[in-house]
């Protein structure tokens, strides 16, 4: 499986649907994904990425924890593919392991831990959009509006 590593540009709310989306780039590349998640996923990224820790664990840093008690090591994240609508994910583990997740929970996960994200190539195809390098407006656009957004802001 062709792997590309991403980075998360950022979560932000897509009207008029009112739906999260999770905007994830190609290192390097023209490339972005744009993945839509439930609005507690949303939250969950948020915090990672503003680096907001709650007075008491979310699910995924309950997850986090719980990996470390294990002594197991959140290797990368794969999103894999686009079926029927439905954005699927694995979780790759340490000792050769991998559990199938919701997208939006590895991205949660990998945030929290500092692992790779990667997605397939496939997925690119699938869901790509390109973004040629003459748009940085527009994805500077995009980081201002996530600068002026809060993690509350997805809670419902």
């Amino acid at each position: 499986m062709n792997l590309h590593p991403v980075e998360v540009v950022g979560v932000r709310v897509e009207m008029p649907s009112n739906q999260p989306i999770v905007l994830l780039k190609e290192t390097g590349g023209i490339r972005f994904l744009p993945i839509w998640v439930g609005s507690v996923e949303a939250t969950a990224i948020a915090f990672a990425q503003q680096g907001l820790t709650p007075p008491r664990p979310l699910t995924h840093d309950l997850i986090v924890n719980l990996l470390k008690t294990l002594e197991v090591d959140l290797l990368t994240i794969h999103l894999t593919e686009l079926r029927d609508g439905i954005f699927y994910a694995l979780l790759n583990l340490s000792g050769e392991r991998s559990i199938s997740v919701r997208p939006s929970d590895a991205i949660a996960l990998a945030l929290r831990t500092n692992s790779p994200i990667l997605a397939s190539e496939e997925l690119f195809e699938a869901a790509g959009i390109e973004i040629p390098d003459q748009s940085d407006d527009e994805v500077e656009k995009f980081r201002e509006f996530l600068d002026q957004i809060n993690p509350e802001d997805f809670l419902g």
